[in-house]
Formats: C-alpha cells, structure tokens, sequence
C-alpha cells in the first residue's frame, strides 16, 4: 500500500485530500501544521509528503527542509493558494517534485501524487545521486557511464535512448549529480503522462485568465528547472503540434507561457529519454527531423539487461537491500541467481526490481532459494527467448510481447503499461496498431518510471 502524509492546516481541505487518497488506495497520515507534521514523520516515514504552503505554525518550506534533512529520498509535493514563480522555484529547490496551485483537482492531485512515488527513492543528492552510486559493474553499462560523466560538465543536450526498464532516468540524475547544476533543481516530466491539452501548460507555463480553470499564474517545468535540469522523459510521445514550440524554447532558451505575451529566459540542461526509436518516427511522419538533431547533441543509448547480465548478482543484493528490513540480511541463492542470468528479461532492470520484491516476500528466512519460484511461471531462459525470436521482425515480437502481458495482465491494460514500461496511450495504440481483441479495463495502478 502507497503511504502519505498530509499536512494543511484547513481542517475540510485535509479531511478531503485524506478520502481522496483512500479512495485510491493509499494509507494516509495527517498533520494540522509543521509542528505537528515534523513530529508524525519522525515517528513514521513515509514516502510522500504532500504539504500547504501557509500555516499557522510555518511555511511549506519548513515542512520541506525538516523532510529532507530525516530523509532526503521523501517525495514532496506543494500545495498553496498564494501561486508566484519565486514561490514555486524556492520550492523545487528546496526539495519539492512538484508545486500545485489551490483550489486544485483532486484527481490532479492523485496523478501528481503517483508521479512523484515513482521518483521517492532518487531524491537525495547526497545519496541516491552520488557519482558512484549507479550499479554499472560491466564493461557496457561502465562505458556509458563513463561517457556520461565526461559530458555532465557542459551544457549540451542529451539523448538517451534505451529500452524500456533499463535505468535512463537513474543515468539522468547521474548526469546532473556530476555536473557544475548539481545544487540547482532536477525536474522531471513525463511527456506521455498528461493529456495533449495540459501537457503544454505543464511544460511552458500559463497565466491566469490562459484558459477556463487557469486561477492563477503557474510556472511550467522549464521554469522551475531554471540553473539546473530538465528530464523531458518519453519524449517520443510528444504531440506533433507542440514539437516547434519545444524546438524553439530549445534553440532560444525562452518559454512562452499560455496567455502571456513576454517570453521568459529560461537557463536550462536538458536531457531526454525515449524507448522507442526517434528515426522510425521520423519516417512514420509523427516526430519532427529538426527537434530529433536538436536533442541529440550528445547521444547515449543504455544496453539491455540481457546483455550485461554479469551484473544481475550485484543488482540482486542492491535490490534486496533496498526493499528488504533492516538487519535481516537478506540474500539470493546461487542456484536461483544462475536462472536469474540465464532470463532474457524484456522488462530489465525494472523487472528484474520486481522479482526481487517478490521474492523477499515469498522468502521464509533470510536466504531466498529456488522454492520462490514454486506456483509461480517463471518465464523462459535467455536462450529459449531467443529461439522463440528468431526469424521474427521487430514488429512481429514487438505485437507477441503486447499480446503476452495483456494475457497476463487478464487484459488490464493500465497493468500492461506499468509492466512494459510504456504509457497507457501507447498500450492503446499499440492494441489498435495490431489489431488486439480489446478486453479488460482500466484502474488506476503506482506509477512506474
């Protein structure tokens, strides 16, 4: 179950966020004010913090640097009904994943909320973004890494491209963690995760009167990104008509925001990630040939767990320490790490994430064993996958894959997203594309990056 603590000192707009995340399934704690908020989470951690600016006892801001100095991995959203961009940019910088504006949409807040669980546990550049914290033991993975720090000092921007899973958001953070931006905000976008209306108003910006339910003046990404970086992940998956508008904030390093007729500087690192291939939709006529050469400055393509699978034990016992208690000293045999090499794992690093948590649970003691794997499929090796593939285009895999996770998935497709690694609107085009049976429907699931 996914954690919050609540913290606003309105006492019917906190009972109303408390049902509202209920209602979505998360156990909720609450908070009448800093004071109280700081003593809750001292006593309790949670992963997601989501906090009114002004309060009685303090500011939002109190909450953020008492969060992030007992634990600086925490997810930390802010709410305010006093919405200025000075505001907003001292609260990405001092810690917040993201800055909402009162009165806000109760299913906005839930899907901000999901965005930031996903990004809890690299928040912290004293932890998780230290040079040398990425696990890259091989020579591939090394490689990459190494050709990353060499760039992280100049302000070019970056491409990277990887399969789905494999660790390209870990890379960014990597990157801004080492270069000269590595005090100022890291700010993440997912281009595939608002619908094509609000998406622009989320990059770029809007002010108040934009549109109907713009109250109030709000930064877009690129502002609250201002010194620092900006994560423009799945960026395949950006509308065709905001392309030019993107390739222009990119070339001049201004943004319009939607309703205002004065441009804003922006000083902005930015690195985006993609799964699919940026030349293929080039061809297909649905991304831009001028945008693909801006971003691609410097190019950076991730390797596919299969094919550093040395690393697996190492990743392993990361994993296990990550997601098992404290003490418990938790750790996979040999004989199951040796199937664990062998799979082909089409979801990587992520999927392999997964099945260690699985098998933590599963576990009785401390030393997880093949038993794990009893009334579970465990999938195919490396080398059947391979044999399955041989023979058989891209596409033709491409739809087999689809296919098997909507089947295993009893035809849920948000599931198939989270487990694949791709958006919902690419499993739905995906399904049109291959001409699915359409089955199942859709709930709301974690966000997974």
């Amino acid at each position: 179950m996914k954690d919050v603590l609540v913290v606003d000192d309105e006492l019917g707009m906190r009972l109303a966020m408390e049902a509202s995340f209920r209602r979505d399934g998360w156990r909720v704690r609450s908070a009448s004010g800093k004071n109280e908020a700081l003593a809750v989470f001292r006593s309790a951690p949670c992963p997601l913090v989501v906090t009114d600016m002004r309060m009685g006892d303090g500011t939002g801001l109190e909450v953020i640097r008492g969060v992030r100095a007992l634990r600086p991995e925490t997810a930390i959203i802010v709410l305010t009904a006093f919405g200025s961009v000075s505001d907003a940019v001292t609260a990405m910088k001092c810690g917040a994943v993201d800055y909402l504006i009162k009165p806000v949409a109760f299913d906005q807040l839930i899907a901000a909320a999901g965005r930031a669980a996903g990004t809890s546990q690299a928040l912290a550049p004293s932890k998780t973004l230290a040079p040398d914290a990425p696990v890259v033991g091989s020579g591939s993975l090394r490689a990459v890494f190494e050709r990353a720090r060499q760039v992280a000092g100049s302000d070019a921007d970056i491409l990277i491209e990887a399969e789905s899973g494999t660790g390209k958001e870990v890379l960014a953070r990597f990157i801004h963690a080492c270069g000269p931006r590595a005090s100022a905000p890291f700010v993440a976008v997912n281009c595939a995760a608002f619908p094509e209306h609000l998406l622009e108003s989320e990059l770029f910006g809007h002010v108040r009167g934009a549109f109907t339910g713009a109250t109030g003046t709000r930064p877009g990404k690129f502002e609250l990104a201002h010194t620092g970086t900006l994560l423009l992940d799945e960026i395949g998956e950006l509308p065709l008509n905001l392309q030019p508008k993107l390739l222009r904030v990119l070339q001049e390093r201004e943004v319009d925001r939607l309703g205002d007729s004065q441009p804003v500087k922006v000083n902005v690192r930015v690195v985006a990630t993609t799964n699919r291939s940026l030349r293929a939709l080039i061809q297909e006529g649905t991304f831009r040939q001028d945008l693909y050469y801006r971003l691609n400055v410097v190019p950076l393509v991730l390797p596919p767990l299969r094919e550093h699978a040395d690393d697996i034990p190492d990743l392993v016992a990361h994993f296990a320490a990550k997601h098992s208690r404290p003490g418990t000293g938790i750790r996979f045999a040999a004989d199951l790490l040796q199937r664990m090499k062998e799979y082909s794992w089409p979801g990587n690093i992520r999927e392999l994430e997964n099945f260690v948590r699985r098998g933590i649970a599963l576990s009785s003691g401390p030393l997880v064993g093949l038993e794990v794997l009893e009334g579970i499929d465990f999938p195919e090796t490396a080398r059947d996958a391979n044999a399955l593939e041989a023979g058989l285009t891209l596409r033709e895999v491409e739809k087999q894959l689809v296919e098997r996770t909507l089947e295993a998935t009893g035809g849920n497709r948000t599931r198939a997203a989270a487990m694949l690694g791709v958006s919902l609107r690419t499993v739905r085009n995906k399904i049109r594309e291959y001409g699915l049976p359409p089955r199942g429907r859709e709930v709301g699931c974690e966000f997974v990056r």
